[in-house]
């Protein structure tokens, strides 16, 4: 990529930043306009699950791929063509008329989404190569979170309100076309200098994982978790695993490159980023139930109550950006597994659905774990690997996200809807509910509990010295070996 001004820089972070916000927005706004979508498709809580996952599992698996074919045939050509699908993905969601035909254009978003993050993120890489601009950018690519969190709510309500649900789809066309247009203006086209092989047999069997992992735990409720489908589903995904793990270190150019997890602080991030998507995932598909069917709120007044933990991740995910590029991962990761941890704790066991104070409580200390807790799992990601292999190291985590918001859902869908099979079926009174949920919300606090150990483990100094292994590892005989990431700062 060639040298640019500092101008041009923050103008290409600003483009790279509207996709995430299409993409992170559309997520916000559609749990909001769940319950909307429900009454009119008549949907079960399973089929709500597959609106969200049905997403996630298809941009999960093929993350890696666009990262790696970005690498391949240029940065800027796949995030266009990401862009392209994604909108119009987006205006066939606005036209379902089923929720068949709404899950498969969700599937056809994320295979326009697949291109975005990923790719954005190789791109921010390789053009703020100094590592403190680098942690600042990211700092604010975290911002961006937060605004989505924030402004989602809030207008998925008033949309689902006063036009109905299927405007929430519509936000992403406009943007994405300015993104579309300002990516083919300003943003450089940039290869890695060596790009990976296609491995399609690798993609098949993340496919095959992720997608057999899915659907036994969404269907297990109904099913029955003992049932022949279920178990089919679990040897499937042990097998996808099982053949992942011992076909890909045999390629010469796998799809996922397991010296990458030799790095302890890049295990740590891929685990941290399961857990913590995991939770919000879980977080916000509960939450959007409890609010809109179970305290009978409206989509608008609901994304107001959930205003207090959207602020909080506004606010601090730029914080934690300015925090790793000064000071390293520790302290963000410490203090985000505490304050997700706390949260969990505070509904499983005080019941905060009950109480007002409670309730704005546990969103605030959601919304400061969340907040903190990005900007190290992608700096922690990307540093120190060959920036060659940069679309590939940010995909990794850009999946492991996913997979988070995947597991996330389905299994926080699947303890709450076998709680309120077990409670006779009744999810409408706030005894009811509390009683269902609160399996899911232990499972939420142990997902904060995760985080805080592994942040804690993987972000000392003997993590440090197996990244820079790693990246020696890595690196070819041509090009001089990265610094890990934040091996200067304490």
């Amino acid at each position: 990529m060639p040298d640019l001004t500092s101008r041009r820089r923050l103008l290409v972070l600003a483009i790279c930043c509207m996709s995430l916000l299409i993409v992170s927005l559309d997520n916000t706004v559609l749990n909001v306009a769940l319950p909307s979508m429900r009454r009119e498709f008549d949907a079960s809580v399973s089929g709500m699950q597959w609106t969200i996952d049905a997403y996630t599992v298809v941009l999960a698996s093929l993350l890696m791929l666009a990262g790696s074919m970005a690498d391949r045939l240029g940065r800027r050509r796949v995030f266009m063509t990401g862009l392209a699908l994604f909108t119009a993905g987006s205006v066939l969601c606005s036209l379902a008329p089923s929720l068949t035909a709404l899950v498969v254009f969700r599937m056809v978003q994320a295979v326009g989404g697949c291109m975005l993050n990923p790719v954005a993120m190789s791109i921010i890489t390789n053009t703020f190569t100094d590592p403190r601009e680098r942690a600042r950018a990211i700092g604010v690519w975290g911002g961006v979170v937060g605004i989505s969190m924030a402004a989602g709510p809030l207008v998925g309500g008033v949309l689902t309100e006063t036009v109905g649900w299927r405007a929430i789809f519509w936000i992403n066309l406009p943007v994405g076309l300015a993104a579309l247009l300002l990516t083919w203006r300003y943003v450089p086209e940039s290869r890695a200098p060596k790009p990976r092989r296609v491995d399609p047999v690798g993609q098949l069997l993340v496919m095959l994982l992720l997608g057999s992992l899915t659907f036994g735990i969404i269907e297990a409720p109904d099913a029955g978790f003992t049932s022949p489908l279920v178990a089919v589903c679990a040897a499937l995904a042990l097998a996808g695993l099982l053949a992942l793990l011992l076909y890909e270190p045999r390629r010469t150019e796998p799809l996922i490159d397991l010296r990458f997890f030799r790095s302890a602080p890049f295990s740590g991030a891929t685990v941290t980023a399961i857990c913590a998507f995991a939770a919000l995932g879980g977080f916000l598909f509960v939450n959007t139930l409890y609010l809109q069917e179970v305290r009978g709120l409206s989509a608008l007044h609901a994304g107001l109550y959930m205003l207090p933990m959207a602020a909080l991740t506004l606010v601090c995910a730029p914080l934690s950006g300015r925090l790793v590029g000064s000071r390293g991962p520790r302290l963000p990761l410490l203090v985000a597994g505490v304050a997700l941890t706390a949260s969990g704790v505070l509904f499983a066991a005080l019941d905060a659905e009950t109480s007002l104070p409670l309730l704005f409580t546990g969103y605030v200390l959601f919304g400061l774990g969340f907040g903190m807790v990005n900007a190290p799992i992608t700096n922690t990601a990307v540093s120190g690997m060959p920036r060659a292999q940069a679309g590939v190291a940010s995909a990794v985590a850009s999946t492991s996200r996913q997979i988070g918001t995947t597991l996330g859902v389905a299994v926080i869908g699947a303890v709450l809807a076998s709680g309120m099979a077990a409670g006779g079926g009744g999810s409408g009174s706030m005894e009811n509910f509390v009683a269902a949920s609160r399996t899911a919300w232990w499972v939420l606090a142990g997902c904060g509990l995760a985080v805080l150990l592994v942040g804690a483990a993987t972000s000392g100094a003997w993590a440090r010295a197996t990244a820079e292994r790693t990246a020696r590892r890595l690196t070819g005989p041509d090009e001089p070996a990265p610094a890990p990431a934040n091996a200067d700062r304490r």
